[in-house]
């Protein structure tokens, strides 16, 4: 990488809540940032064609056909595989991977290819892929950009790897925190889309509300950090300023903490390792403020533990729990299962998934375990219905 010019970032996921932040932290940086190429799903054809005119790029994929027709520019690449063309045809130094869902592995694997440090947002592609994603990437090429993992990587500069005992995990709780099980029964998809303390989109939104999310945060920390399972905690901390901790063998606990804003860890993951002046708010000492930490009810909210057991069961089995949970939670917020059925239908596809426990030799193991648990969760969804 050339110090001497801007970083060249290409932006995958560019009108969801990350990339239009991280579009947000170019802008602001132009000395330090310049986008090279756009990604996104096309549900939202006004805001790209905004974004595309912002920055002026002209390296543009569009997974929808209809909406990279709309937007009527010459060489648009549209279709499936679009974005992973995206990534193998434009030079960057940078690439941020914005996507949701699983459908983000393989631009995950192509961005490793090409040798460009890969800004990882999307967690799905690092739990599907597991150790195919972590056998592609060279030391220190994926940055992480969610808060917490960011939060591990600036804790564990402050001490050797044989010097780390623990790594904590800190959760808000969601909108649920502290509800019964009875209760969890009436949850509308509006309730789940209200975040005490993060601005998210609503499939992040969700997971979060039955904790799916630090599930798949667990694998990740995992598969990004090489500690086992057994030593990655997980606290409840409704005020969402301490993003994670690192506690050494010492006995000496260092943590990360900014009040919640996505622009700090989506700047650090561009600068890596340089930090960028600015980049969001820092906390504010001057008044009095109380910070709490309690354990996580895993009673009400297993879905902590079942990725415990995933990662542990190995093979794509991660994989497997993802994938089953993204059609449960799709088929909530269409009104036809009920919130605790969410994470119970993950629960059902895991108990029957004894053969996907063997390493993935290739995507299309992977491909074929999330297919096989997608399907299977549909005809449990379907039976709920």
């Amino acid at each position: 990488m050339d110090e001497n010019r801007p970083t060249r970032v290409l932006l995958l996921g560019s009108t969801g809540s990350i990339g239009t932040q991280a579009l947000e932290v170019v802008a602001a940086n132009p000395d330090k940032f310049t986008v090279v190429g756009l990604a996104a799903g096309g549900g939202n054809v006004e805001l790209l064609t905004r974004q595309i005119r912002e920055t002026g790029v002209s390296s543009v994929a569009v997974a929808d056909p209809r909406a990279a027709a709309a937007l009527d520019r010459p060489g648009v690449l549209s279709g499936p595989d679009a974005v992973t063309e995206l990534v193998r045809t434009t030079e960057a130094d940078v690439v941020l991977n914005a996507l949701v869902g699983s459908l983000g592995l393989e631009p995950t694997l192509a961005a490793l290819e090409s040798g460009a440090r890969l800004a990882l947002a999307n967690k799905e592609s690092l739990v599907a892929g597991g150790p195919l994603v972590t056998a592609a990437a060279a030391p220190g090429q994926i940055v992480p950009v969610d808060s917490e993992h960011s939060a591990l990587a600036q804790c564990l500069r402050g001490g050797s790897a044989g010097e780390v005992d623990r790594l904590v995990l800190t959760a808000s709780g969601g909108p649920f925190r502290g509800w019964t099980a009875d209760r969890l029964e009436s949850v509308t998809p509006e309730q789940a889309g209200a975040h005490p303390t993060w601005s998210m989109g609503p499939m992040n939104t969700l997971n979060s509300a039955t904790l799916v999310n630090k599930g798949l945060e667990l694998i990740e920390t995992h598969l990004l950090f090489g500690v086992d399972y057994d030593r990655i905690d997980v606290t409840v901390h409704p005020q969402s300023i301490v993003h994670s901790m690192v506690t050494f063998t010492d006995g000496s606990t260092l943590a990360q903490a900014s009040p919640p804003d996505m622009k700090l860890p989506i700047a650090l993951a561009l600068g890596w390792p340089h930090r960028v002046a600015g980049a969001a708010a820092a906390c504010d000492f001057s008044t009095a403020s109380s910070w709490e930490f309690e354990p996580l009810d895993s009673q009400v909210f297993p879905a902590v533990d079942l990725a415990r057991e995933a990662g542990k069961g190995g093979g794509c089995l991660t994989a497997v729990y993802n994938a089953a949970n993204e059609v449960a939670a799709q088929a909530f917020l269409d009104g036809i299962i009920r919130f605790p059925r969410i994470v119970r239908t993950v629960a059902s596809v895991l108990s029957e998934a004894d053969e996907w426990s063997a390493p993935p030799a290739t995507v299309e193991d992977v491909l074929a375990a999330d297919g096989w648990a997608r399907e299977r969760a549909r005809q449990l969804v379907k039976q709920e219905g």
